[in-house]
C-alpha cells in the first residue's frame, strides 16, 4: 500500500512542478503515472551501478555528483517515456532537486518514512 502511495505522491508532484515550470512537459495524470513508476525502477536499479562506476567523482565532489546523476536519469526517464520532456540537462538538473524536496516535504507530511 505504501508503495502505491509514493507512486501517486510522485505523479502528482511529476504533474505540479511540470505545471509551474518551463521546460517540462508532460501529457496527462497518466503519463505523470508512468513517469513516476520509470523512476522509480531507475532509482532501483540503474542509479546505484551509476553511483558505484563514478565513486571516484563522487567523493572528490563531496557528493554534489549525485546532482548531476539525478539530472541524468531524469533524461533517461525522457528518452524512455513518450509524452513526457525535458528540454535540458540544466532543466533536468532543477527538476530533480525539486521532485526530490517536494517529496521529501509529502512523506514527511504523510508519515511515509521508510
Amino acid at each position: 500500500m505504501k508503495l502505491i502511495i509514493r507512486i501517486l505522491i510522485t505523479s502528482a508532484l511529476v504533474l505540479l512542478i511540470a505545471n509551474f515550470m518551463t521546460g517540462v512537459h508532460v501529457d496527462g495524470f497518466t503519463t505523470a503515472l508512468i513517469v513516476a513508476v520509470v523512476l522509480g525502477l531507475l532509482n532501483i536499479f540503474i542509479k546505484p551501478i551509476i553511483v558505484i562506476l563514478t565513486l571516484p567523482i563522487t567523493f572528490i565532489t563531496l557528493g554534489l555528483f549525485l546532482l548531476v546523476i539525478n539530472a541524468l536519469i531524469i533524461l533517461l526517464c525522457d528518452n524512455i517515456v513518450g509524452g513526457f520532456s525535458v528540454d535540458s540537462f540544466w532543466t533536468a538538473l532543477l527538476f530533480s532537486i525539486i521532485l526530490s524536496l517536494l517529496q521529501s516535504i509529502m512523506y514527511q507530511i504523510l508519515g511515509e518514512n521508510k
